[in-house]
């Protein structure tokens, strides 16, 4: 009996398609359409998460704010706009020399004019601003530096002129060339969850000050700061790191309890 033929891998291929010569059949593909409006869904999709992301980030990470007057010149002018962190207060600390960001505690900034823009754009703006394309206008917000903590005793002037934290006095290379630490005389303790606040241009700031003789002594809750500024976005010009001046006030003893 002659000798069977072998095939690699398994009996030999017979009848319509099989394998002829060496060649093996060839695998036919289908090609595949496109699914129509994929593209579309896609770029909704990413437009949706970035949305998301960015109201997530406003909303607990960072937020930018306007600034709209001079008091704290020459730190910030007007028309630039900060980046807030808002993980502080919270997670990290506020410090004596952070500029903070926080909601008017009441009657500081007096009845807001009227927006006399047409009502499309008024809500245009509203709606840029929550998703966070926008930066907040000022509105009930204000932007100071923290000179007292908690239990802190803020003073003005020493006989040299100087403020004075906890009877040690400061200097204050922030403060805008050509103005006092204040113009006017004062004593105050800070009362407990609350900070003392002051604008760098001193002769131009409405701030605890000003504001003594309300309820409150001028003192801003801690619950009302938003958030700590920690860098000036715009415009390109001026953007830099707002750092805080650690040195002065970096012998000023704790406050005696």
């Amino acid at each position: 009996m002659p000798p069977r033929p072998e095939v690699a891998g398994g009996a030999a291929p017979t009848g319509r398609g099989a394998a002829t010569k060496g060649h093996g059949a060839a695998p036919h593909s289908k090609a595949t359409k496109p699914v129509k409006g994929g593209w579309l869904r896609e770029s909704v999709t990413v437009m949706v998460c970035a949305l998301v992301l960015s109201i997530l980030i406003k909303t607990f990470l960072a937020q930018a704010f306007y600034i709209p007057s001079g008091s704290m010149e020459n730190t910030l002018a007007v028309g630039d706009r900060v980046m807030v962190n808002k993980l502080a207060p919270g997670p990290f600390d506020l410090d004596r020399g952070d500029i903070v960001v926080f909601v008017d505690p009441g009657g500081w900034l007096g009845d807001l004019p009227p927006d006399a823009r047409p009502e499309w754009q008024q809500t245009m703006t509203e709606v840029l601003t929550f998703v966070g394309l926008l930066p907040q206008d000022a509105g009930h917000h204000l932007i100071k530096r923290l000179i007292g903590l908690p239990g802190d005793t803020v003073a003005c002037c020493n006989d040299a002129g100087q403020l004075t934290v906890n009877g040690q006095a400061i200097e204050e290379p922030y403060i805008k060339p050509g103005t006092d630490p204040s113009d006017v005389e004062f004593e105050t303790t800070v009362a407990p969850d609350k900070i003392w606040v002051m604008g760098d241009n001193r002769s131009n700031s409405e701030d605890s000050r000003a504001h003594m003789g309300q309820p409150g002594g001028g003192m801003v809750p801690i619950k009302n700061v938003v958030g700590r500024a920690f860098v000036v976005l715009w415009p390109a010009e001026r953007i830099k790191l707002l750092n805080n001046p650690e040195t002065t006030f970096a012998s000023v003893p704790e406050p005696a309890l």
